[in-house]
């Protein structure tokens, strides 16, 4: 029986379950000092959505974050989540490329590297903990905890020792959707203590409402490490409060030593922050019993409303919840987190939407059959396998030794605007998001999406920032709350949708000045509504999304079948195929717009 150390998740898993990934640098630093003096044995600072959100959201420099850490955090570990061969992405990335990001994150302040894969392919891990050694620091092998047909006590003892065999310093149970219960936990942590002389970490999200109970009974068999978040930020989607645990503790041989007094301070400073953030905040962050039904980890629940909201058809999330673990035995019964988590939960919103399953599969839903995610856990749905990627060759072997060193080949594709090798790899995690972050850079136009913003007309005036707007038949509340910089004559706008933050980009008109444009963002919105599909030949889409790349042209000749369109909606991708053989007539869509249902996108005659 020994003192329990804690990871207090605030910097990171507290605010991408609650706000989105959406608290700034700015907001983190003036409560280091106060953090660093507690005596965590860790701080999850880095890693998951931070990255994308850094460059997409908040124009900031993610390396520049981990940097001022720990520079301010100078006593305390720094701790990430790293997605194995997939770094920070949703792809594999050659291995030249993982050894250099663990390099430079190393080298940058980062401490312990929380490695897992999402289908816990060993393979994926390999290259990962072999380079977080490398650097002499901290490998934390992960075993992602799901519940089915074919994962078991005895499939997740086997992969504790294949972590401990890889060199792993620690290990930890990573419980995303919450979906562990008491005495299923006692007995997952007993199996791997009597099997691996290794620490033990356990990182249970409070979705279902018994992740207290679970860490008690990991404590109580032998657990020694486990995951909080201060109490502001915590329940829900987010972890267990660390005060509650505490002072749980408090007098027993697991007295984690931690002070109330100093975990109050700092968390009255945090509870102030969260005010800041309220338009991210969502009804759908809170307890969830029916994560043990459908499997829906909390940050995947919020995904999914925002995109059937975007639809109108938020009164079918039922179906969707239903739908998930179909899709989700189809594939092999994968853990449900990122990627798997966004591969299955889009494919079973396109299923529900369309009304015909698996009429429109995304990539990464084809990529994943295909084998270039990995080993799924157990035997995929032949008939969707076939039906998917017809005779393309499966990938038996682990997907990133099919894939050439690239670290050279981005660094001349970014060029002049990476500065150093960490602006090479920030292009790597996300190409599109990380090359207009450092063009923006570059032009010093980096500006963070606005928190509130006041709308102010040429005349001086001040237009109504909160209305209703009636569009087809359909009324919106509509609340601005910010607006990017003017780049030409291309603008970001940022608005409160019924609840649900939106960003589109629009054409300014000459009437609108730096501050604010929402009449002419409005008016510009209404009148770019394109026609609507009559005939076989009109390409649309079949939910909200962006597009990322035309394939055709005016004037080509297409068959039945042939990609026309890349689409993209929560971070998946999509071909948009022809329904008949035909000449391209016409094009409304072009590469970086958004795409709405029941618009024609392309004419084909």
């Amino acid at each position: 029986m020994q003192k329990v150390h804690l990871t207090d998740v605030i910097l990171r898993d507290a605010h991408q379950s609650l706000i989105a990934t959406r608290m700034q640098t700015s907001d983190m630093l003036p409560a280091c000092k106060m953090l660093d003096e507690i005596g965590y044995w860790s701080l999850e600072c880095w890693g998951g959505a931070t990255f994308d959100a850094c460059l997409r959201f908040l124009k900031e420099d993610p390396w520049e974050r981990l940097h001022k850490l720990k520079a301010a955090l100078p006593n305390t570990r720094l701790q990430m989540l790293l997605r194995g061969q997939n770094l920070l992405g949703y792809r594999h990335y050659s291995d030249d490329v993982i050894r250099a990001f663990i390099a430079k994150a190393a080298e940058n302040g980062m401490d312990v590297f929380r490695i897992f894969d999402a289908l816990n392919d060993i393979r994926n891990l390999t290259t990962a903990i072999e380079a977080t050694k490398l650097a002499g620091k901290h490998a934390q092998g992960t075993i992602c905890y799901t519940t089915s047909p074919v994962h078991n006590i005895d499939v997740f003892v086997e992969l504790g020792k294949s972590l401990a065999n890889l060199g792993c310093d620690s290990i930890a149970i990573k419980d995303m959707a919450g979906l562990l219960t008491p005495y299923a936990t006692s007995e997952l942590v007993k199996a791997l203590k009597d099997t691996v002389d290794l620490p033990l970490h356990l990182h249970s999200h409070s979705t279902s409402g018994l992740a207290e109970m679970c860490q008690i009974k990991a404590i109580e068999a032998g657990c020694e490490h486990i995951d909080t978040a201060l109490s502001s930020w915590a329940g829900g989607t987010s972890h267990p409060p660390t005060e509650s645990l505490v002072t749980a503790l408090k007098g027993t041989v697991h007295d984690t030593g931690l002070d109330l007094e100093k975990l109050k301070e700092v968390n009255e400073y945090f509870a102030k922050v969260r005010k800041k953030y309220h338009r991210y905040e969502s009804e759908f962050t809170g307890i969830d019993t029916q994560v043990h039904v459908f499997q829906v980890p909390g940050g995947m629940i919020s995904n999914l409303a925002n995109q059937l909201k975007e639809r109108n058809a938020l009164d079918r999330i039922g179906e969707v919840y239903k739908e998930i673990p179909l899709v989700r035995k189809d594939l092999g019964y994968p853990p449900l987190v990122t990627p798997t988590s966004q591969i299955v939960g889009t494919q079973a919103v396109l299923n529900v939407l369309t009304g015909k399953r698996y009429e429109t599969i995304t990539n990464e839903v084809k990529r994943y059959l295909q084998g270039g995610y990995g080993k799924a856990p157990a035997a995929v749905d032949n008939d969707l396998k076939k039906h998917a990627i017809g005779k393309e060759d499966v990938i038996d072997c682990r997907p990133a030794d099919l894939l050439k060193p690239e670290f050279e080949n981005l660094r001349q594709e970014i060029g002049a605007l990476a500065l150093n090798d960490e602006d090479v790899l920030s292009f790597a995690m996300f190409p599109e998001v990380g090359k207009q972050f450092l063009e923006q850079r570059l032009q010093g136009i980096l500006v963070p999406e606005p928190l509130e913003m006041e709308v102010k007309l040429t005349d001086n005036s001040t237009a109504p920032t909160e209305f209703n707007v009636a569009l087809h038949g359909e009324s919106y509340h509509v609340k601005v709350t910010g607006a990017g910089p003017k780049n030409q004559t291309l603008r970001h706008f940022y608005f409160m949708v019924d609840g649900v933050p939106e960003e589109i980009v629009v054409e300014t008109l000459d009437e609108m000045v730096l501050e604010g444009g929402i009449q002419g963002a409005v008016k510009n919105k209404i009148s770019s509504k394109r026609a609507k599909p009559r005939g076989k030949g009109d390409v649309v889409v079949s939910m909200p999304c962006n597009v990322i790349d035309v394939l055709v042209k005016v004037g080509q000749e297409v068959v039945e079948g042939q990609p026309l369109l890349i689409t993209e909606a929560m971070k998946m991708e999509t071909e948009i195929t022809a329904q008949i053989n035909g000449l391209v007539k016409a094009i409304h869509i072009v590469k970086g717009e958004p795409a709405n249902p029941d618009e024609v996108l392309i004419e084909i005659v």
